[in-house]
């Protein structure tokens, strides 16, 4: 069976997007795991609302970053700049789940095209796709999760920076821009710690796939005659 350095390398480069990407969609896709921090965060006794409103005005933020055409968050005020700032991340939202789609249906033709022309992905320095999409993926991330432990609130900043370059309508008002009182900034720590925890967690599973199949690969094939 022929290899090839190429497919590997491809395979690699898809399977590390298909991982990156569907970690970050986890906490926007997962609404349970915001309505989890509604109670231990204490948002009703700060705010006064109810855990419904809570729910509710989260509900229409998020379902307007997710592709909705009007913008709302239920009983809650909000002005234009913070619209506009959700219209951002609506962006980065949907960019997000597409590059996860197109990864995943990439990665599905490159396996259909493997199997018909019977072609192996090729096994670079030793080691096969799994291993550099999960080594790469997970030290560059490692490194990140690293960094932004000492020092979050830094982190938050840099963040908004690279991703709304010359825009600070992220900073919002608590006044005009209600949203932003059940939105703490530890939630948004835990959605940053969720996606690290998955990522460690899937690129350690594709690391421990490759030497697995490296060491059935090299074990002596007995015969019987």
């Amino acid at each position: 069976m022929k290899t090839s350095k190429i497919l590997c390398a491809s395979l690699s480069v898809l399977t590390a997007l298909a991982l990156l990407t569907a970690a970050i969609a986890a906490p926007i896709l997962c609404r349970p795991f915001y309505y989890a921090h509604i109670g231990p965060m204490k948002l009703e006794e700060r705010t006064g609302l109810t855990g419904d409103e809570i729910k509710t005005a989260f509900n229409e933020m998020l379902d307007y970053c997710l592709g909705a055409e009007e913008f709302s968050t239920g009983v809650l005020k909000w002005s234009e700049s913070g619209k506009s700032h959700f219209t951002d991340v609506r962006a980065l939202f949907l960019l997000d789940l597409r590059v996860l789609a197109v990864s995943l249906l990439l990665l599905a033709a490159l396996a259909l095209i493997a199997w018909r022309t019977r072609i192996r992905p090729a096994r670079l320095l030793g080691r096969g796709f799994g291993f550099w999409a999960g080594a790469g993926l997970g030290a560059v991330f490692l490194l990140v999760g690293a960094l932004a432990a000492l020092d979050f609130d830094r982190a938050f900043v840099v963040f908004h920076a690279l991703f709304f370059p010359g825009k600070d309508n992220w900073l919002f008002d608590p006044s005009a821009d209600q949203i932003i009182n059940i939105l703490p900034q530890d939630f948004f720590r835990n959605c940053a710690i969720l996606i690290l925890a998955l990522l460690v967690t899937s690129c350690a599973a594709l690391i421990l796939w490759d030497f697995r199949r490296g060491r059935r690969r090299a074990a002596p094939i007995s015969t019987d005659f």
